[in-house]
């Protein structure tokens, strides 16, 4: 027979293991969730230049991606409407970076929506076209390409990205599913 001692050790010691995978399962999704958290890096370095392009110019002035000399109005509020950017990435320098710290001069296509209230994407005031951003500073510079009275827009492009990227800049813009997110971003940011 089973004495009354011996089946107390038998279930403290059932006790103990079922706590002991109840930790493990507990730390297990602890860590789960952590890795799979939205304030995670992407983990490809496409991804994260990308992600810190849209945050850089969605962060900036909107005058300081101006084109042609016209400048974003924001209308009369005293409230910032927020800028809603979709961008694509050309390339960068070096071409041999393997991180984003080593990322040194993106090349790119960024198109920027300002999100007054209830003003829909085909009324509102957009930025657009063709921008090298400086990663080397802090926050990282921005450079649009832009015509001026001596010369053209497609000259002023090839004077300042490389060859096989002003090509590119020349046939194509964003890519569908970019503009989907950001209309969705820009269309929830207005109100709608």
């Amino acid at each position: 027979m089973i004495s009354p001692e011996s089946s107390a050790g038998w279930y403290r010691h059932r006790l103990v293991w079922v706590a002991v995978i109840l930790l493990a399962v507990s730390a297990g999704t602890v860590f789960l969730a952590r890795r799979a958290g939205p304030e995670t890096e992407p983990a490809d370095l496409q991804a994260q230049i990308v992600a810190r392009m849209r945050t850089t110019l969605e962060q900036a002035d909107p005058g300081e991606h101006q084109h042609a000399g016209h400048g974003a109005q924001q209308g009369g509020t005293e409230e910032k409407a927020p800028v809603i950017c979709g961008v694509r990435v050309y390339g960068y320098e070096p071409e041999a970076a393997t991180a984003l710290a080593d990322v040194r001069k993106v090349y790119g296509f960024h198109l920027c929506g300002i999100a007054e209230q209830k003003r829909p994407w085909d009324v509102a005031v957009k930025l657009a076209g063709p921008v090298i951003m400086d990663m080397s500073t802090d926050p990282p510079g921005i450079q649009v390409v832009e015509a001026t009275e001596g010369v053209r827009f497609v000259d002023r492009l090839r004077e300042m990205f490389p060859a096989r990227y002003a090509t590119v800049a020349q046939q194509e813009a964003l890519t569908a599913p970019e503009m989907a997110d950001q209309r969705r971003r820009y269309d929830a940011a207005a109100g709608f």
